[in-house]
């Protein structure tokens, strides 16, 4: 099937429209998945183990006759690390150090910050870390460790001491790199199941699994379907959506550069988005060329067709002002900032999940080792929602210790407050601590 990808104009009638349908996209809810995941949390809620050894052996085609068959030792993580390629090896740990580098930055300091009023009220803020956090790794035919750097390091530097990682092995095949991973990221626990059960395990605590508060990493439609029923009782990180890659160019780039970085999100599935904007229409038809041109030399070329055609378009531009307008408005995952002058235009920049600036920042180092995390917002919630990052695993708590003198003010401005509300236990809460203490009002 050759790829027909759309072509769009800015300036004709309707574009806005044609924009917003393309765009336009919303997980559908399989009933079947739904009354499945329903099921299976409700049973691992009430039989905990059982339950779970149930599903995985079931699910994963494996016959293991208890739950610690499942438990990873730290000794086989690090035998994984020592037996991969040196290439593969140093990779990791390149890409490690890199991503570590970056997520220390964002750290915030634990003892937070205070400060003292003239009365002698403090008031601050004080940052911990969560306790436990879980990271689910897809298993089977999808293996990333770049997804375990990602998401244990992170987890890491906000100083969570007990990390446990989920990780399905169909048919008991274990993925080496990704134990690697593991080892390298600082992963405490790492337990060989999946799919909603092991979301629910992590939720909700078993006989062995204790309960975690945080759950973050990417699955398939069950597990994002647990993750989004246990929210409340656990965090999660987000609901993502399809990979989403923007290029903005301004025609000088070599057009098979954009045409495979267009693929590089093209290839992740067929629901996958790839868009570029230019003001230039016969550098739009020199990459639509390169388009056609290396599609056929990719061992998914099946997939990146189908995104194509589906998903993805060529945007004729009035300007590069207007390519950032519009960027702004399809709020994308990863943006490609493709010109000569990429500062100039990222400066316009309002939303996306991460910028890549400049015609040899490929998206493709991002998602591995440039540093910056590569779990970014997708499905235009760069609109109002961040990369994930240490600020993820650490929480804040406010501090408040007011003097008497303090709350001789405070107590009059909240207890007419709380008159107004209709609140009155909350007045004279605070009318009570009052050297003078005002008639209670009815």
């Amino acid at each position: 099937m050759a790829v027909q990808i759309r072509k769009l104009d800015s300036t004709h009638d309707g574009f806005t429209q044609q924009l917003h349908a393309l765009l336009a996209f919303e997980a559908a809810t399989d009933d079947a998945i739904e009354t499945a995941v329903s099921k299976i949390l409700a049973d691992v809620k009430q039989r905990g183990d059982a339950a779970v050894l149930e599903y995985t052996n079931r699910f994963d085609r494996v016959s293991a006759g208890s739950m610690a068959a499942f438990d990873l030792s730290q000794e086989e993580l690090q035998a994984a690390l020592d037996a991969l390629p040196p290439a593969q090896r140093e990779a990791l740990q390149t890409a490690a150090e890199r991503v570590r580098a970056f997520h220390e930055r964002q750290k915030q300091e634990l003892n937070g910050f205070s400060y003292t009023e003239p009365d002698g009220t403090v008031l601050g803020q004080r940052v911990t870390p969560l306790d436990r956090v879980g990271i689910y790794v897809p298993g089977g035919k999808a293996a990333y460790p770049s997804s375990v750097l990602m998401n244990a390091i992170p987890a890491q530097v906000a100083g969570v001491k007990d990390i446990v990682m989920v990780v399905p092995t169909p048919d008991g095949v274990k993925n080496q790199m990704v134990l690697a991973a593991a080892a390298i990221a600082g992963v405490t626990r790492v337990i060989t199941i999946g799919g909603a059960q092991a979301v629910a395990a992590l939720a909700y605590g078993t006989e062995t699994i204790p309960a975690v508060d945080k759950i973050v990493g990417p699955g398939n439609a069950y597990v994002a379907a647990a993750k989004r029923r246990v929210f409340g009782t656990v965090g999660i990180d987000m609901i993502a959506g399809p990979s989403e890659i923007l290029v903005l160019c301004d025609g000088t780039t070599d057009p098979d550069w954009v045409a495979m970085d267009l693929f590089s999100q093209a290839e992740h599935d067929e629901l996958a988005q790839a868009i570029l904007l230019c003001p230039d229409a016969d550098y739009i038809a020199q990459v639509e060329a390169s388009i056609h041109k290396l599609l056929p030399t990719m061992p998914r070329h099946e997939t990146i067709t189908t995104s194509l055609s589906d998903r993805g378009a060529l945007i004729k531009v009035r300007d590069m002002e207007e390519a950032c307008a519009i960027a702004n408005d399809i709020a994308a995952e990863h943006l490609e900032i493709s010109a000569e002058h990429p500062q100039q235009w990222a400066d316009r920049i309002r939303h996306a999940g991460a910028m890549f600036l400049g015609q040899f920042s490929s998206e493709a180092l991002g998602d591995y080792c440039c540093g910056p995390n590569h779990v970014l917002p997708t499905s235009r919630t760069a609109r109002f929602s961040s990369p994930l990052g240490v600020y993820d695993f650490q929480k804040r708590s406010s501090i408040l210790h007011v003097s008497e003198a303090g709350a001789q003010t405070l107590g009059k401005v909240a207890a007419e407050l709380a008159y107004g509300e209709g609140l009155q236990a909350h007045a004279r809460s605070a009318e009570l601590r009052l050297l003078s203490q005002p008639k209670p009002r009815p």
